[in-house]
Protein backbone atom coordinates (compact mmCIF):
# COMPACT_ATOMS: atom_id res chain seq x y z
CA UNK A 1 0.00 0.00 0.00
CA UNK A 2 3.20 2.64 0.38
CA UNK A 3 4.15 1.91 -3.18
CA UNK A 4 2.26 4.12 -5.44
CA UNK A 5 2.31 3.16 -9.66
CA UNK A 6 3.44 5.89 -11.83
CA UNK A 7 -0.06 5.29 -13.49
CA UNK A 8 -2.00 5.31 -10.55
CA UNK A 9 -0.21 8.50 -10.59
CA UNK A 10 -0.88 9.55 -14.04
CA UNK A 11 -5.04 8.76 -13.86
CA UNK A 12 -4.78 11.20 -10.26
CA UNK A 13 -3.52 13.95 -12.27
CA UNK A 14 -5.92 13.48 -15.45
CA UNK A 15 -9.05 12.95 -13.50
CA UNK A 16 -8.00 16.25 -11.34
CA UNK A 17 -7.39 18.23 -14.54
CA UNK A 18 -10.78 16.92 -16.41
CA UNK A 19 -12.64 17.54 -12.90
CA UNK A 20 -11.52 21.01 -12.79
CA UNK A 21 -12.30 21.79 -16.30
CA UNK A 22 -15.40 20.51 -16.03
CA UNK A 23 -16.60 22.08 -12.55
CA UNK A 24 -15.06 25.44 -13.46
CA UNK A 25 -18.12 26.69 -16.16
CA UNK A 26 -19.75 26.69 -13.08
CA UNK A 27 -18.54 29.81 -12.23
CA UNK A 28 -19.34 31.95 -14.93
CA UNK A 29 -22.17 33.52 -16.49
CA UNK A 30 -24.48 32.15 -19.32
CA UNK A 31 -22.62 34.38 -21.39
CA UNK A 32 -19.13 34.31 -20.34
CA UNK A 33 -19.58 30.22 -20.62
CA UNK A 34 -20.90 30.15 -24.19
CA UNK A 35 -18.09 33.00 -25.29
CA UNK A 36 -15.36 29.86 -23.76
CA UNK A 37 -13.31 28.28 -26.80
CA UNK A 38 -15.40 25.67 -28.22
CA UNK A 39 -12.22 22.64 -27.05
CA UNK A 40 -12.57 23.64 -23.63
CA UNK A 41 -16.03 22.20 -21.73
CA UNK A 42 -18.59 25.02 -21.19
CA UNK A 43 -21.90 22.79 -20.13
CA UNK A 44 -22.96 24.00 -16.58
CA UNK A 45 -25.27 21.61 -14.18
CA UNK A 46 -29.26 22.47 -14.59
CA UNK A 47 -30.96 23.37 -12.00
CA UNK A 48 -34.46 21.76 -11.40
CA UNK A 49 -37.96 23.49 -11.01
CA UNK A 50 -37.60 24.67 -7.14
CA UNK A 51 -34.12 26.74 -7.94
CA UNK A 52 -34.71 28.69 -11.18
CA UNK A 53 -38.65 28.82 -11.37
CA UNK A 54 -40.88 27.91 -14.06
CA UNK A 55 -43.97 25.97 -14.69
CA UNK A 56 -45.76 23.19 -13.17
CA UNK A 57 -49.07 21.99 -14.84
CA UNK A 58 -51.26 19.18 -14.34
CA UNK A 59 -53.14 17.82 -17.43
CA UNK A 60 -56.43 15.62 -17.72
CA UNK A 61 -56.85 13.44 -20.56
CA UNK A 62 -60.21 13.72 -22.08
CA UNK A 63 -61.38 9.73 -21.90
CA UNK A 64 -64.17 10.06 -23.49
CA UNK A 65 -62.78 11.63 -26.68
CA UNK A 66 -60.29 8.72 -26.56
CA UNK A 67 -62.40 6.10 -26.57
CA UNK A 68 -65.11 8.01 -29.17
CA UNK A 69 -62.40 8.23 -31.88
CA UNK A 70 -61.23 4.33 -31.15
CA UNK A 71 -64.84 3.51 -31.43
CA UNK A 72 -65.30 5.55 -35.07
CA UNK A 73 -62.04 4.11 -36.09
CA UNK A 74 -63.36 0.15 -34.80
CA UNK A 75 -66.69 1.07 -37.06
CA UNK A 76 -64.75 1.89 -40.05
CA UNK A 77 -62.64 -1.60 -39.88
CA UNK A 78 -65.63 -3.48 -39.20
CA UNK A 79 -67.24 -1.80 -41.83
CA UNK A 80 -64.57 -2.57 -44.65
CA UNK A 81 -64.59 -5.90 -43.10
CA UNK A 82 -68.51 -6.93 -43.77
CA UNK A 83 -68.52 -5.53 -47.42
CA UNK A 84 -65.04 -7.54 -48.16
CA UNK A 85 -66.25 -10.67 -46.94
CA UNK A 86 -67.75 -13.41 -49.76
CA UNK A 87 -70.51 -13.00 -50.31
CA UNK A 88 -70.92 -9.42 -48.46
CA UNK A 89 -72.48 -9.03 -44.88
CA UNK A 90 -75.59 -6.99 -44.68
CA UNK A 91 -76.23 -4.65 -42.59
CA UNK A 92 -77.86 -1.50 -41.39
CA UNK A 93 -77.74 1.08 -38.30
CA UNK A 94 -74.21 0.00 -37.88
CA UNK A 95 -72.71 2.98 -35.75
CA UNK A 96 -71.85 4.09 -31.84
CA UNK A 97 -74.32 3.11 -29.38
CA UNK A 98 -73.28 4.84 -25.92
CA UNK A 99 -69.78 4.17 -24.93
CA UNK A 100 -69.88 1.33 -27.24
CA UNK A 101 -70.44 0.46 -30.98
CA UNK A 102 -72.94 -1.91 -33.03
CA UNK A 103 -75.07 -2.69 -35.64
CA UNK A 104 -78.11 -4.94 -36.77
CA UNK A 105 -77.49 -8.06 -39.37
CA UNK A 106 -79.66 -8.28 -42.31
CA UNK A 107 -79.62 -12.23 -42.17
CA UNK A 108 -79.28 -14.48 -39.43
CA UNK A 109 -77.07 -16.95 -41.55
CA UNK A 110 -74.15 -14.37 -41.37
CA UNK A 111 -73.64 -14.55 -37.58
CA UNK A 112 -70.66 -17.10 -37.51
CA UNK A 113 -68.98 -14.73 -40.43
CA UNK A 114 -69.78 -11.58 -38.75
CA UNK A 115 -67.88 -12.70 -35.57
CA UNK A 116 -64.82 -14.00 -37.68
CA UNK A 117 -64.92 -10.11 -38.76
CA UNK A 118 -65.38 -9.21 -35.58
CA UNK A 119 -62.18 -11.27 -34.03
CA UNK A 120 -59.80 -10.11 -36.87
CA UNK A 121 -60.60 -6.34 -35.86
CA UNK A 122 -57.79 -7.13 -32.55
CA UNK A 123 -55.53 -10.17 -34.22
CA UNK A 124 -52.51 -9.23 -32.21
CA UNK A 125 -53.93 -9.66 -28.94
CA UNK A 126 -53.62 -12.00 -26.37
CA UNK A 127 -56.12 -10.89 -24.05
CA UNK A 128 -59.57 -9.84 -25.69
CA UNK A 129 -59.68 -6.28 -25.81
CA UNK A 130 -63.66 -6.09 -27.14
CA UNK A 131 -67.11 -8.29 -26.30
CA UNK A 132 -69.68 -8.38 -28.27
CA UNK A 133 -73.12 -9.01 -27.16
CA UNK A 134 -75.85 -9.76 -29.63
CA UNK A 135 -79.77 -10.02 -28.90
CA UNK A 136 -81.14 -11.44 -32.24
CA UNK A 137 -79.63 -9.65 -34.93
CA UNK A 138 -78.99 -6.71 -33.06
CA UNK A 139 -74.71 -6.30 -31.99
CA UNK A 140 -73.22 -4.03 -29.59
CA UNK A 141 -69.87 -4.29 -29.01
CA UNK A 142 -67.91 -2.92 -25.98
CA UNK A 143 -64.36 -2.60 -24.74
CA UNK A 144 -63.19 -4.94 -21.91
CA UNK A 145 -61.76 -3.73 -19.00
CA UNK A 146 -58.28 -5.06 -20.45
CA UNK A 147 -58.90 -3.44 -23.46
CA UNK A 148 -59.61 -0.03 -21.78
CA UNK A 149 -56.78 -0.04 -19.88
CA UNK A 150 -54.43 -0.84 -22.53
CA UNK A 151 -56.05 1.67 -24.93
CA UNK A 152 -55.43 4.27 -22.24
CA UNK A 153 -51.90 3.25 -21.23
CA UNK A 154 -50.82 3.56 -24.70
CA UNK A 155 -52.69 7.03 -25.59
CA UNK A 156 -51.28 8.09 -22.34
CA UNK A 157 -47.49 6.60 -23.48
CA UNK A 158 -47.70 8.77 -26.89
CA UNK A 159 -49.27 11.93 -25.49
CA UNK A 160 -46.34 12.21 -23.43
CA UNK A 161 -44.21 11.17 -26.24
CA UNK A 162 -45.87 14.05 -28.45
CA UNK A 163 -45.33 16.73 -25.30
CA UNK A 164 -41.92 16.18 -24.35
CA UNK A 165 -40.93 16.26 -28.58
CA UNK A 166 -43.40 19.64 -28.29
CA UNK A 167 -41.36 21.21 -25.15
CA UNK A 168 -38.11 19.39 -25.48
CA UNK A 169 -37.26 18.52 -29.07
CA UNK A 170 -33.68 18.86 -28.62
CA UNK A 171 -33.51 17.49 -25.45
CA UNK A 172 -31.55 19.97 -23.64
CA UNK A 173 -34.02 20.66 -21.31
CA UNK A 174 -34.35 18.89 -17.89
CA UNK A 175 -38.18 18.71 -17.83
CA UNK A 176 -40.48 16.22 -16.10
CA UNK A 177 -43.56 14.41 -18.10
CA UNK A 178 -44.76 11.58 -16.00
CA UNK A 179 -48.27 9.98 -14.91
CA UNK A 180 -50.53 11.15 -12.34
CA UNK A 181 -53.38 8.30 -11.93
CA UNK A 182 -55.08 6.78 -15.01
CA UNK A 183 -55.87 10.03 -16.83
CA UNK A 184 -53.89 12.95 -15.32
CA UNK A 185 -50.16 14.03 -16.79
CA UNK A 186 -47.72 15.79 -15.20
CA UNK A 187 -45.73 18.82 -16.77
CA UNK A 188 -42.56 20.49 -15.02
CA UNK A 189 -40.83 22.89 -17.22
CA UNK A 190 -37.63 24.23 -15.28
CA UNK A 191 -37.07 27.73 -16.46
CA UNK A 192 -40.17 28.31 -18.47
CA UNK A 193 -40.95 31.80 -18.31
CA UNK A 194 -43.76 31.83 -21.41
CA UNK A 195 -46.43 30.01 -19.47
CA UNK A 196 -49.14 31.36 -22.10
CA UNK A 197 -46.93 30.21 -24.89
CA UNK A 198 -46.13 26.66 -23.41
CA UNK A 199 -49.94 26.21 -22.41
CA UNK A 200 -50.80 26.88 -25.96
CA UNK A 201 -47.57 24.95 -27.43
CA UNK A 202 -49.42 21.79 -24.94
CA UNK A 203 -52.87 22.13 -25.92
CA UNK A 204 -53.15 22.80 -30.09
CA UNK A 205 -53.88 19.47 -31.37
CA UNK A 206 -51.75 20.06 -34.23
CA UNK A 207 -53.98 18.05 -36.80
CA UNK A 208 -53.46 18.21 -40.23
CA UNK A 209 -55.36 17.30 -42.89
CA UNK A 210 -55.96 18.09 -46.73
CA UNK A 211 -58.92 18.18 -48.45
CA UNK A 212 -60.27 19.43 -51.63
CA UNK A 213 -63.25 21.76 -51.76
CA UNK A 214 -66.33 21.38 -53.13
CA UNK A 215 -67.02 23.21 -56.28
CA UNK A 216 -70.41 22.50 -56.80
CA UNK A 217 -72.19 24.67 -54.37
CA UNK A 218 -71.15 27.79 -53.00
CA UNK A 219 -70.03 27.93 -49.16
CA UNK A 220 -71.75 31.77 -48.50
CA UNK A 221 -75.13 30.03 -48.97
CA UNK A 222 -74.66 26.54 -47.47
CA UNK A 223 -72.84 27.07 -44.66
CA UNK A 224 -75.02 29.55 -43.34
CA UNK A 225 -76.59 28.50 -39.89
CA UNK A 226 -79.43 26.42 -40.72
CA UNK A 227 -78.91 25.37 -43.69
CA UNK A 228 -78.71 21.30 -44.59
CA UNK A 229 -75.01 21.27 -46.29
CA UNK A 230 -74.55 18.43 -49.08
CA UNK A 231 -73.54 14.86 -48.63
CA UNK A 232 -70.45 14.32 -47.28
CA UNK A 233 -68.86 18.12 -47.12
CA UNK A 234 -68.05 20.35 -44.26
CA UNK A 235 -67.72 23.61 -43.30
CA UNK A 236 -64.96 25.17 -42.03
CA UNK A 237 -63.63 28.63 -41.24
CA UNK A 238 -60.48 30.32 -42.37
CA UNK A 239 -57.49 30.41 -39.89
CA UNK A 240 -56.57 33.84 -41.07
CA UNK A 241 -59.32 36.16 -38.66
CA UNK A 242 -57.72 39.01 -40.85
CA UNK A 243 -60.18 37.28 -43.63
CA UNK A 244 -63.82 38.08 -43.21
CA UNK A 245 -66.56 38.91 -45.60
CA UNK A 246 -69.12 41.53 -45.63
CA UNK A 247 -70.76 41.03 -42.32
CA UNK A 248 -67.27 40.64 -40.41
CA UNK A 249 -67.73 36.70 -40.10
CA UNK A 250 -65.00 34.91 -40.63
CA UNK A 251 -64.61 33.26 -44.46
CA UNK A 252 -66.03 29.82 -44.62
CA UNK A 253 -65.11 26.85 -46.97
CA UNK A 254 -67.12 24.28 -48.37
CA UNK A 255 -64.27 21.07 -48.52
CA UNK A 256 -65.05 17.29 -48.53
CA UNK A 257 -65.20 15.02 -45.72
CA UNK A 258 -62.94 12.71 -47.39
CA UNK A 259 -59.27 13.04 -46.24
CA UNK A 260 -57.24 12.89 -49.08
CA UNK A 261 -53.67 13.00 -47.39
CA UNK A 262 -53.09 13.03 -43.58
CA UNK A 263 -50.78 14.77 -41.90
CA UNK A 264 -49.55 11.58 -39.93
CA UNK A 265 -47.14 11.06 -43.05
CA UNK A 266 -45.72 13.64 -42.47
CA UNK A 267 -41.27 13.60 -41.77
CA UNK A 268 -40.53 16.93 -41.05
CA UNK A 269 -41.50 20.79 -41.19
CA UNK A 270 -39.17 23.76 -41.33
CA UNK A 271 -40.54 27.63 -40.67
CA UNK A 272 -38.62 29.43 -43.95
CA UNK A 273 -39.24 32.16 -46.06
CA UNK A 274 -40.51 32.41 -49.88
CA UNK A 275 -40.27 35.52 -51.63
CA UNK A 276 -39.88 37.53 -48.58
CA UNK A 277 -42.66 35.95 -47.11
CA UNK A 278 -42.67 33.38 -43.99
CA UNK A 279 -43.92 30.09 -44.64
CA UNK A 280 -43.90 26.31 -43.67
CA UNK A 281 -42.13 23.76 -45.98
CA UNK A 282 -43.37 20.33 -45.11
CA UNK A 283 -42.42 16.71 -46.44
CA UNK A 284 -44.22 13.61 -46.64
CA UNK A 285 -42.84 10.10 -46.04
CA UNK A 286 -42.80 7.68 -49.05
CA UNK A 287 -46.74 6.97 -48.47
CA UNK A 288 -47.94 10.20 -48.06
CA UNK A 289 -45.42 11.26 -51.07
CA UNK A 290 -47.21 8.79 -53.31
CA UNK A 291 -50.69 9.96 -52.18
CA UNK A 292 -50.15 13.49 -52.33
CA UNK A 293 -48.62 13.13 -55.88
CA UNK A 294 -51.48 10.93 -56.97
CA UNK A 295 -54.23 13.43 -55.53
CA UNK A 296 -52.03 16.37 -57.56
CA UNK A 297 -51.73 15.06 -60.59
CA UNK A 298 -55.60 13.92 -60.87
CA UNK A 299 -56.75 17.26 -59.68
CA UNK A 300 -54.49 20.26 -61.25
CA UNK A 301 -56.80 23.07 -61.44
CA UNK A 302 -58.89 22.22 -58.26
CA UNK A 303 -58.60 24.54 -54.84
CA UNK A 304 -56.83 21.65 -52.27
CA UNK A 305 -57.50 22.76 -48.75
CA UNK A 306 -55.07 22.45 -45.79
CA UNK A 307 -56.53 21.99 -42.78
CA UNK A 308 -55.23 22.26 -39.41
CA UNK A 309 -57.44 21.35 -36.18
CA UNK A 310 -60.54 22.07 -38.13
CA UNK A 311 -59.30 25.55 -39.63
CA UNK A 312 -58.38 26.16 -43.20
CA UNK A 313 -54.84 27.70 -42.88
CA UNK A 314 -54.79 27.52 -46.64
CA UNK A 315 -55.87 26.80 -49.90
CA UNK A 316 -53.97 27.31 -52.59
CA UNK A 317 -55.32 26.23 -56.49
CA UNK A 318 -52.83 23.17 -57.67
CA UNK A 319 -51.15 24.70 -60.46
CA UNK A 320 -49.23 21.25 -61.71
CA UNK A 321 -48.71 17.57 -60.08
CA UNK A 322 -46.46 17.91 -57.02
CA UNK A 323 -44.80 14.45 -56.99
CA UNK A 324 -41.35 15.57 -55.10
CA UNK A 325 -42.82 14.86 -51.44
CA UNK A 326 -43.03 17.95 -50.33
CA UNK A 327 -44.95 21.61 -50.43
CA UNK A 328 -45.43 25.15 -48.59
CA UNK A 329 -47.98 26.55 -46.39
CA UNK A 330 -48.84 30.09 -46.84
CA UNK A 331 -50.49 32.27 -44.99
CA UNK A 332 -50.52 35.21 -42.44
CA UNK A 333 -47.29 34.02 -40.71
CA UNK A 334 -44.26 35.49 -39.01
CA UNK A 335 -41.32 33.76 -38.85
CA UNK A 336 -42.45 32.89 -35.23
CA UNK A 337 -45.66 31.22 -36.02
CA UNK A 338 -44.32 29.96 -38.48
CA UNK A 339 -41.28 27.89 -37.01
CA UNK A 340 -43.94 26.96 -33.77
CA UNK A 341 -46.53 25.25 -36.55
CA UNK A 342 -43.58 23.51 -38.06
CA UNK A 343 -42.58 22.19 -34.52
CA UNK A 344 -46.06 21.09 -33.57
CA UNK A 345 -46.69 19.61 -36.73
CA UNK A 346 -42.94 17.62 -36.54
CA UNK A 347 -44.13 16.39 -33.02
CA UNK A 348 -47.47 15.00 -34.57
CA UNK A 349 -50.93 15.63 -33.49
CA UNK A 350 -52.42 15.19 -29.98
CA UNK A 351 -54.21 11.63 -29.98
CA UNK A 352 -56.30 12.83 -27.63
CA UNK A 353 -57.53 16.82 -26.38
CA UNK A 354 -55.83 17.71 -22.73
CA UNK A 355 -57.64 19.61 -19.84
CA UNK A 356 -55.13 21.97 -17.79
CA UNK A 357 -56.14 20.91 -14.44
CA UNK A 358 -53.45 22.75 -12.04
CA UNK A 359 -51.33 25.44 -13.09
CA UNK A 360 -48.43 26.97 -10.91
CA UNK A 361 -45.84 29.08 -11.59
CA UNK A 362 -43.03 28.50 -9.33
CA UNK A 363 -41.01 32.06 -8.90
CA UNK A 364 -36.91 32.51 -9.26
CA UNK A 365 -37.04 34.30 -6.19
CA UNK A 366 -37.92 31.25 -4.19
CA UNK A 367 -35.05 29.28 -6.17
CA UNK A 368 -33.15 32.36 -5.15
CA UNK A 369 -33.60 31.80 -1.14
CA UNK A 370 -33.24 27.95 -1.75
CA UNK A 371 -29.77 28.37 -3.35
CA UNK A 372 -28.67 30.54 -1.01
CA UNK A 373 -29.69 28.61 2.09
CA UNK A 374 -28.06 25.55 0.07
CA UNK A 375 -24.85 27.15 -0.28
CA UNK A 376 -24.94 28.33 3.37
CA UNK A 377 -25.27 24.88 4.42
CA UNK A 378 -22.48 23.36 2.32
CA UNK A 379 -20.48 26.17 3.38
CA UNK A 380 -20.61 25.90 7.21
CA UNK A 381 -20.68 21.98 6.95
CA UNK A 382 -17.32 22.27 4.82
CA UNK A 383 -16.03 24.88 7.63
CA UNK A 384 -16.71 22.35 10.34
CA UNK A 385 -15.96 18.76 8.86
CA UNK A 386 -12.32 20.72 8.09
CA UNK A 387 -11.80 22.22 11.35
CA UNK A 388 -12.49 18.69 12.88
CA UNK A 389 -10.34 16.63 10.56
CA UNK A 390 -7.31 19.53 11.33
CA UNK A 391 -7.83 18.98 15.04
CA UNK A 392 -8.54 15.16 15.44
CA UNK A 393 -5.41 13.99 12.86
CA UNK A 394 -3.15 16.99 12.38
CA UNK A 395 -1.10 16.71 8.93
CA UNK A 396 -3.71 13.85 7.73
CA UNK A 397 -6.66 15.58 8.55
CA UNK A 398 -5.02 18.80 6.54
CA UNK A 399 -4.27 15.93 3.66
CA UNK A 400 -7.89 14.67 4.33
CA UNK A 401 -9.93 18.07 3.80
CA UNK A 402 -7.59 18.86 0.18
CA UNK A 403 -9.17 15.58 -0.59
CA UNK A 404 -12.39 16.49 -0.22
CA UNK A 405 -12.01 19.76 -1.67
CA UNK A 406 -11.27 17.70 -4.80
CA UNK A 407 -14.31 15.44 -4.20
CA UNK A 408 -16.78 18.99 -4.10
CA UNK A 409 -14.78 19.63 -7.48
CA UNK A 410 -15.92 16.07 -8.95
CA UNK A 411 -19.19 16.08 -7.68
CA UNK A 412 -19.75 19.19 -9.61
CA UNK A 413 -17.66 17.89 -12.45
CA UNK A 414 -19.71 14.92 -12.86
CA UNK A 415 -23.32 16.78 -12.73
CA UNK A 416 -21.85 19.02 -15.12
CA UNK A 417 -21.02 16.25 -17.87
CA UNK A 418 -23.65 14.26 -17.25
CA UNK A 419 -25.97 17.64 -17.39
CA UNK A 420 -27.70 16.18 -14.01
CA UNK A 421 -30.29 18.74 -12.57
CA UNK A 422 -29.50 19.91 -9.50
CA UNK A 423 -32.79 20.47 -6.97
CA UNK A 424 -33.11 21.50 -3.53
CA UNK A 425 -33.38 17.22 -2.51
CA UNK A 426 -29.75 17.34 -4.63
CA UNK A 427 -28.39 19.81 -2.88
CA UNK A 428 -29.27 18.05 0.71
CA UNK A 429 -27.65 15.18 -1.23
CA UNK A 430 -24.41 16.74 -1.24
CA UNK A 431 -24.43 18.53 2.43
CA UNK A 432 -24.60 15.04 3.61
CA UNK A 433 -22.28 13.51 1.04
CA UNK A 434 -19.90 15.87 2.82
CA UNK A 435 -19.70 14.76 6.00
CA UNK A 436 -19.41 10.91 4.60
CA UNK A 437 -16.84 12.19 1.80
CA UNK A 438 -14.16 12.13 5.49
CA UNK A 439 -16.12 8.75 6.42
CA UNK A 440 -13.06 6.57 5.08
CA UNK A 441 -10.41 8.82 5.67
CA UNK A 442 -11.45 8.59 9.52
CA UNK A 443 -11.62 4.42 9.42
CA UNK A 444 -8.09 4.78 7.76
CA UNK A 445 -6.66 7.16 10.01
CA UNK A 446 -8.23 5.34 13.28
CA UNK A 447 -6.67 2.22 12.16
CA UNK A 448 -3.18 3.57 11.23
CA UNK A 449 -3.34 5.17 15.04
CA UNK A 450 -4.11 1.25 16.14
CA UNK A 451 -1.25 -0.12 14.23
CA UNK A 452 1.29 2.14 15.50
CA UNK A 453 0.15 1.80 19.38
CA UNK A 454 0.53 -1.96 18.56
CA UNK A 455 4.45 -0.88 17.96
CA UNK A 456 4.65 -1.10 13.86
CA UNK A 457 6.50 1.66 12.37
CA UNK A 458 5.32 4.43 10.58
CA UNK A 459 5.70 3.08 6.79
CA UNK A 460 4.12 -0.81 8.13
CA UNK A 461 1.24 0.84 10.32
CA UNK A 462 0.19 2.78 6.99
CA UNK A 463 0.58 -0.55 5.01
CA UNK A 464 -1.32 -2.09 7.56
CA UNK A 465 -4.05 0.84 8.37
CA UNK A 466 -4.73 0.84 4.15
CA UNK A 467 -4.75 -2.81 3.79
CA UNK A 468 -7.37 -3.61 6.86
CA UNK A 469 -9.89 -0.54 6.30
CA UNK A 470 -10.03 -1.24 2.63
CA UNK A 471 -12.83 -4.13 2.80
CA UNK A 472 -15.21 -1.90 5.28
CA UNK A 473 -14.72 1.05 3.26
CA UNK A 474 -16.12 -0.62 0.17
CA UNK A 475 -18.81 -2.51 2.33
CA UNK A 476 -20.35 0.63 3.50
CA UNK A 477 -20.40 2.86 0.60
CA UNK A 478 -21.43 -0.38 -1.68
CA UNK A 479 -24.79 -0.60 1.07
CA UNK A 480 -25.18 3.34 0.60
CA UNK A 481 -25.01 2.93 -2.63
CA UNK A 482 -27.58 0.45 -3.05
CA UNK A 483 -30.38 2.22 -1.54
CA UNK A 484 -29.52 5.50 -3.66
CA UNK A 485 -30.08 2.91 -6.56
CA UNK A 486 -33.27 1.80 -5.24
CA UNK A 487 -34.31 5.41 -4.35
CA UNK A 488 -33.46 6.24 -8.15
CA UNK A 489 -34.99 3.07 -9.79
CA UNK A 490 -38.22 3.77 -7.59
CA UNK A 491 -38.18 7.31 -6.67
CA UNK A 492 -39.64 10.23 -8.91
CA UNK A 493 -38.67 13.99 -9.02
CA UNK A 494 -36.75 15.12 -5.72
CA UNK A 495 -36.13 11.71 -4.58
CA UNK A 496 -34.26 10.65 -8.02
CA UNK A 497 -32.26 14.13 -7.63
CA UNK A 498 -31.07 13.32 -4.13
CA UNK A 499 -30.15 9.82 -5.17
CA UNK A 500 -28.37 10.88 -8.06
CA UNK A 501 -26.30 13.39 -6.06
CA UNK A 502 -25.70 10.88 -3.13
CA UNK A 503 -23.79 8.63 -5.67
CA UNK A 504 -22.60 10.67 -7.35
CA UNK A 505 -20.94 11.77 -4.05
CA UNK A 506 -20.17 8.29 -2.82
CA UNK A 507 -18.26 7.43 -5.69
CA UNK A 508 -16.01 10.50 -6.02
CA UNK A 509 -15.30 10.09 -2.34
CA UNK A 510 -14.57 6.85 -2.53
CA UNK A 511 -11.86 7.75 -5.19
CA UNK A 512 -10.33 10.84 -3.37
CA UNK A 513 -10.15 8.91 0.35
CA UNK A 514 -8.69 5.62 -1.73
CA UNK A 515 -6.14 6.91 -4.88
CA UNK A 516 -5.83 10.76 -3.13
CA UNK A 517 -5.71 11.00 -0.09
CA UNK A 518 -3.36 8.11 -0.45
CA UNK A 519 -1.05 9.53 -2.96
CA UNK A 520 -0.54 12.35 -0.70
CA UNK A 521 0.25 10.47 3.00
CA UNK A 522 3.03 8.12 0.59
CA UNK A 523 4.37 10.71 -1.12
CA UNK A 524 4.69 12.45 2.65
CA UNK A 525 6.09 9.37 3.38
CA UNK A 526 8.88 8.56 1.07
CA UNK A 527 9.97 12.21 1.41
CA UNK A 528 10.16 12.43 5.34
CA UNK A 529 10.32 9.32 6.38
CA UNK A 530 9.30 10.38 9.59
CA UNK A 531 9.89 7.76 13.15
CA UNK A 532 6.71 8.66 14.76
CA UNK A 533 3.12 9.82 12.77
CA UNK A 534 1.40 13.30 13.31
CA UNK A 535 -1.69 11.23 14.37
Amino acid sequence: MVYFAKWKMILVAIVCVFGLAFAFPNLLSDEEAAGMPGWLPSQKMNLGLDLQGGAHLLLEVDVKTVFQQRNESMIDSLRIGMRRATPRIGYRRLGVRGDCFGFDLRKEADQDRVRQVLRDLEPNSFDPLLEAENDGLSYRVCWTDNGRQEILGSTLDQLMEILRRRIDETGTKDLTIQRQGAERILVQVPGAKDTEGLKSRIGTEAKMTFHLLDRDNSAATVCLPGRRKPPGTLCLPSADETEADASGNRVMYLVKRRVMVDGANLVDAQGTFQDAQAVVSFRFDGVGARRFGDVTRKNVGQPFAIVLDKEVISAPVIREPILGGSGIISGNFTLHSAQELALLLRAGALPAPLTILEERTVGAELGADSIAAGKFASILSIILVIVFMAAAYGLFGFMANVALALNIILIAAVLSMLQATLTLPGIAGIVLTIGMAVDANVLIFERIREEERNGRTPISAVDSGYQRALTTIIDANLTTLIAAFLLYMFGSGPIKGFAVTLAIGLMTSMFTAIMVTRLMVVTWLHRRKPKKLPL
